[in-house]
């Protein structure tokens, strides 16, 4: 029977070493962008693309993680509720219907911050852990 917990206990063991931590992320815009408080259907809505404007009229720049990339995964289920292949149709439908555009594709984490740092209107998705001065972080919506 001590054989059998041991061999359990290894089992175990084993999985967590290779089980990914899962990372909080944060919603993130550039910082010319101040006080916005989005919930999460207007979250939905903006990485939908269904939303092109901010309320001052800045363009929405959208900025995405692959769609495996596991923080994209954590991102789509835990702040928009839908998994990453629901939003991927969504994008293909109004790209190839031409009534949208498909969101700018990002390597990396810190790209993304780069990029957004960087872009007028761009809002995308880190690691809370990844956040500097460079961006400004919005939090979980409301």
């Amino acid at each position: 029977m001590a054989r059998f917990s041991i061999v359990n206990l290894w089992l175990v063991l084993v999985l967590l070493a290779f089980t990914p931590i899962s990372k909080a992320e944060t919603v993130i815009v550039n910082p010319t962008l101040v006080d916005l408080q989005l919930s999460k259907t207007t979250l939905r809505a903006i990485f939908a693309m269904r939303i092109s404007q901010w309320p001052d009229g800045t363009p929405v720049n959208v900025f995405v993680l692959d769609d495996e990339h596991p923080l994209h995964i954590h991102f789509c289920k835990s702040l928009l509720g839908m998994l990453p292949y629901q939003l991927r149709r969504i994008w293909d439908q109004q790209a190839f219907s031409g009534t949208g555009i498909k969101p700018s594709r990002v390597n990396s984490e810190a790209e993304m911050r780069q990029r957004v740092a960087n872009t007028p209107g761009a809002i995308g998705y880190i690691s809370e852990s990844e956040i500097d001065a460079t961006v400004t972080s919005l939090g979980a919506p409301s």
